[in-house]
Order: structure tokens, then sequence, then C-alpha cells
């Protein structure tokens, strides 16, 4: 059995989630069923820790979790295992925001870990991010923030995003990685340079001595890139965006016809 066992990696949001951010009974019992053949199922998310734990639960994971892609890998189980948290550095995050508002933007959040700095007051943004009741605090981000965040999102007007990325690309692009998220959230989002999704889940691959090539990575987002590149069978839904496609090895049905149980069904189970 050993040599046969897989990891299993999911992305959360447009993934092993339908739209409405529910967890189908043929998704969930797909993954179980891989669980009791052996294999082990693991969330790799752009979300913290708090807004994807109900959903690790639900499944009954017994894994190590990969949250702001991959800027925090721990076990939720296990606090031997070990904690990985490759945050920002502060002041490089305080140049960013001091340029951003000579641009149009709604807000700048800071995330460290389980609190979140709003640099303005958002009802919007409040209800998405109050997801898991962190700690909340609103004020000049310059100010108020002390400690090295683990993201930061930068939301923008459409028109703004892009030139916000290419000042971001040409005099930090040494420090941090930005990418957008998808419609309709005009958001940039950064993380230290050098980490993605890819680089939690060869922890966690590592730690159940499971080959890349026994990796197999589902996602939808340009946030998904490295790790359906890095897995030895990156699956693509149906609804994914077209980058992630090409790079993918197989495209599965969407997250709204059970993508990742229609692929287990087929090609593991």
């Amino acid at each position: 059995m050993t040599n046969n066992k897989h990891l299993i990696a999911v992305d959360l949001d447009g993934t092993l989630l339908s739209d409405d951010k529910k967890v189908s009974q043929r998704n969930k019992a797909a993954l179980q069923e891989a669980m009791k053949q052996g294999h082990e199922v693991v969330i790799a998310t752009g979300r913290p820790f708090r807004a994807s734990y109900m959903y690790y639960q639900e499944v009954g994971m017994t894994t190590p979790i990969v949250n702001f892609n991959g800027a925090f890998v721990h076990h939720p189980q296990n606090d031997n295992w070990g904690t990985f948290h490759e945050p920002l550095s502060l002041d490089v995050v305080k140049d960013v925001i001091q340029v951003s508002e000579k641009y149009q933007i709604h807000n700048i959040l800071a995330e460290v870990m389980d609190d979140v700095y709003f640099h303005f007051h958002d009802e919007k943004l409040l209800d998405i991010f109050g997801f898991g009741n962190p700690r909340m605090e609103t004020g000049d981000l310059k100010q108020i923030l002390k400690k090295d965040p683990t993201s930061v999102l930068i939301h923008a007007s459409e028109d703004e995003v892009e030139k916000i990325r290419k000042y971001l690309s040409e005099v930090h692009a040494e420090v941090i990685d930005h990418r957008r998220w998808a419609a309709p959230w005009h958001v940039i989002e950064i993380v230290r340079s050098g980490i993605n999704k890819a680089v939690g889940l060869k922890k966690v691959a590592d730690y159940y001595n499971i080959p890349t090539s026994n990796i197999i990575a589902f996602g939808d987002e340009d946030n998904d890139f490295e790790m359906i590149e890095f897995a030895g069978v990156g699956v693509a839904m149906g609804n994914a965006i077209p980058q992630l496609k090409e790079r993918a090895n197989v495209i599965t049905k969407t997250n709204e016809e059970n993508g990742i149980a229609h692929f287990l069904e087929k090609n593991l189970l």
C-alpha cells in the first residue's frame, strides 16, 4: 500500500466548495473514501486558518493544512509538527502602503495570522473577513501595524490594479509576490516572495514521505499555478481560468458538478 499512497490536495473556493460555499455530499464521500483507503487529504487555500477549519472538520481531515497560499502551514491536531510562518517584512509593507495611497484605492488590509487590520472602515469587506471572528482593528496601517503581516490585500478600482501591480513588480520583485483575485473583486494579494501553495504542499508530502508523482492537486485560479505544476497529477476544475487549464494534466468537471469526486471516483477509488 505504501508505494501507492497518494496525497490529495484541494483548494477551497471554486474547487472543493460549491458557489454557495458548501462541501457537497458527493465530494465529501469521495474524500472520506480516499482517506479510508489510506490516502491523505490536505487543504491548500489562500484563506486564513480560521476561515478554512470548518471544512477541515466537516470532511474529517487529520493532516496539516496550508493557509495564506503557503505563508502559514501547521497541523491543527499536532502541536509538535511545527509551525511554518513566512510573513512579509513590515518595512516593505509600510513602503507599499505609502505608495498605494497615491492611487485610487478603496482599502488596504493586512492580516497577521488571525488578526485583521483595515486601513479604512469597510462594511463590505468586514463581512468577508469577519468570518471565524478574527480580532479586527481599523486605522492608519503605517501606525497600527506592529508585526510582520502574513499577507496584505489592496482593494482598488479596476484600472488602478494593473498600475499598482506594475509598481510592485518593478520596485519590490525581489521580496514580494502578488496576484490578482478573481472577478468581481479588484484585489491585489501580496505575500512574501517565493511563497506559494506548492511550497506548503511539499512540506506536507515530505512529512508523509509521498513522492511528487503521487500528489493529486485540484485548483481553479492563478494562486494554484505552482501547486498544479508541482503535483504529479495537476487537475484543473471545469470552471478554472484558461491559464490554469493549460498547465494542468487533466481537466475535470466544475465545482458545481462535484469535479473532485468525479475525478477521484474514476481514477483513484
